[in-house]
């Protein structure tokens, strides 16, 4: 299958343009030289955009040049993406930012427009696509002429009774709706919160009753319908300390509300051709967010067409043990799966519930650990794309893991246009990661949360305080994004020294 490319990446993609060398130390030079390739229709073969030898590594990602992973970013957009790394990266901004979020001071409507507004022309515009659909369309405009697609996401979450998740719903309807008015294949998928559509309480209810029946067999459901296998024996299961109370014939109703509100997603999305991204939450909900996830699968995956993906997060110690589990499951049924891989959101959170009730935390006890199982997840679910069992969306900032993955890719066989496999980055992170896969023939999406600032501002404040360590080590991206705005200034002054002679 061909790659779109747009008009506009073609003109900047000139392979006999002269390139400059990135003068980096040899430390962060041998880690980014990943990505930097072509592709046509019918070739599966990387071509170096560059004269120069490529690494002994032979890797497919070149990050070596600015001016060809930034050709189609305007100089404005990447000094407003650099000064917001920066501040992003500076901790004790980033903690003022939250604590004044979450103090009094927002109770006062003046203080709370005036923190809005400056929330809205710094963070959230640099990490969030828009207040409404009209704005989010603009956004995914500008990317899909950057040769990028958008991963469409109303951001709401955590409802608290049918009411709310039945208004939600219908906001993930027109998201969905919305898309045939774009142009074709930009966005790549929509994405949605299982908490938004279901009450927060009642999936703890079902966590714990699917919880109970892998420590106890015995234990009875009368309202579970066909699924996948969710938990395995290494999952976290101290949440649930005693036999938990059955359902009560109201839990019951809702939970099948809940099923017909993501089977109305569902068939929404079938009906416009767009897959639909599932995301993962903290372990204490995950159980129900996944036994949710597999039913659906199993009823809209269908004829190698995945259009329901669910999430592993490989910070969690069981990511490879499910992930294996529930694809091997569905490969048995000649069921279609496809997953979204993420490293985690949850750190914090997850360690202080463990640390509360006196157990290990679930999640590995390094990041080196964590690194390890995403590339084992990674390379996992390759080999089921190649095999055609399974699709995966690599949502990923870290570059070794795209560098192993393009690889990985390569070596099995899976060819750059297989929308099989999809690469994913936040708006706004990463932008020298996504570039080099693009410039690489890779598909590769943006995630563009959208919505009202105060309605987005939990997403927001998770970001901040989940991804303080990812934003502070954001440091190759603040410096290809450096270099490659002193060189568009040290030409623009050399060119107007030039005029003058």
């Amino acid at each position: 299958m061909a790659i779109r490319v747009s008009p506009r990446l073609l003109r900047n993609q000139n392979v006999n343009h002269i390139s400059r060398i990135w003068n980096s130390s040899p430390t962060v030079t041998a880690s980014a030289s990943i990505i930097g390739a072509v592709s046509t229709d019918n070739d599966t073969e990387f071509v170096k955009l560059s004269s120069v030898p490529p690494p002994p590594t032979s890797s497919l990602l070149n990050l070596e040049y600015g001016e060809k992973l930034f050709s189609s970013v305007s100089t404005l957009q990447l000094i407003r993406s650099s000064i917001n790394l920066h501040l992003a990266a500076f901790d004790p901004i980033v903690d003022l930012g939250i604590w004044i979020m979450k103090s009094r001071l927002v109770e006062s409507k003046i203080c709370r427009k005036l923190v809005l507004n400056v929330v809205k022309h710094t963070f959230y515009e640099h990490f969030c696509a828009g207040e409404n659909l009209e704005e989010a369309s603009r956004t995914l405009q500008r990317l899909w002429d950057d040769g990028l697609r958008g991963i469409l996401d109303y951001g709401l979450e955590d409802a608290i009774d049918n009411q709310s998740c039945d208004r939600n719903l219908v906001e993930f309807l027109k998201t969905v709706e919305s898309i045939k008015l774009l142009p074709p294949s930009s966005v790549s998928f929509a994405c949605v919160k299982i908490t938004a559509i279901c009450p927060i309480k009642l999936l703890e209810k079902v966590s714990n009753s699917l919880r109970w029946e892998l420590l106890d067999p015995s234990f009875h459901l009368p309202w579970k319908v066909d699924t996948l296998p969710i938990l395995t024996p290494s999952s976290p299961l101290y949440h649930t300390l005693k036999r938990p109370d059955p359902l009560t014939p109201e839990e019951e109703k809702d939970l099948q509300l809940a099923h017909q509100r993501l089977n109305k997603l569902c068939e929404k999305c079938l009906e416009n051709n767009v897959p639909l991204l599932i995301d993962a939450e903290y372990t204490l909900v995950e159980p129900a967010i996944d036994y949710l996830t597999y039913s659906a699968a199993i009823k809209f995956n269908m004829n190698n067409n995945v259009i329901v993906f669910g999430t592993i997060q490989a910070y969690l110690k069981d990511a490879k043990e499910r992930i294996v589990q529930a694809t091997e499951a569905a490969e048995k049924r000649g069921i279609p799966i496809g997953f979204k891989l993420v490293r985690g959101a949850y750190m914090s959170s997850e360690s202080a519930i463990a640390s509360s009730l006196g157990v290990a935390p679930p999640i590995h006890g390094s990041i080196k650990d964590t690194h390890a199982c995403y590339d084992d997840c990674t390379a996992f679910m390759l080999e089921k794309v190649a095999k055609e069992s399974a699709a995966v969306v690599l949502a990923t900032h870290n570059l070794d893991s795209g560098r192993a993955a393009a690889l990985k890719a390569k070596s099995v066989g899976i060819r750059k246009g297989n929308q099989k496999l999809q690469f994913a980055q936040l708006k706004g992170m990463a932008e020298g990661l996504t570039f080099g896969l693009r410039n690489a023939g890779f598909q590769v999406s943006k995630y563009l949360p959208f919505g009202p600032v105060e309605k987005v501002m939990p997403y927001l404040l998770r970001r901040a305080e989940e991804n303080r360590g990812l934003l502070s080590a954001s440091t190759l991206d603040r410096r290809l994004m450096r270099r490659e705005l002193q060189s568009r200034f040290k030409t623009a002054i050399v060119g107007s020294e030039t005029d003058k002679i």
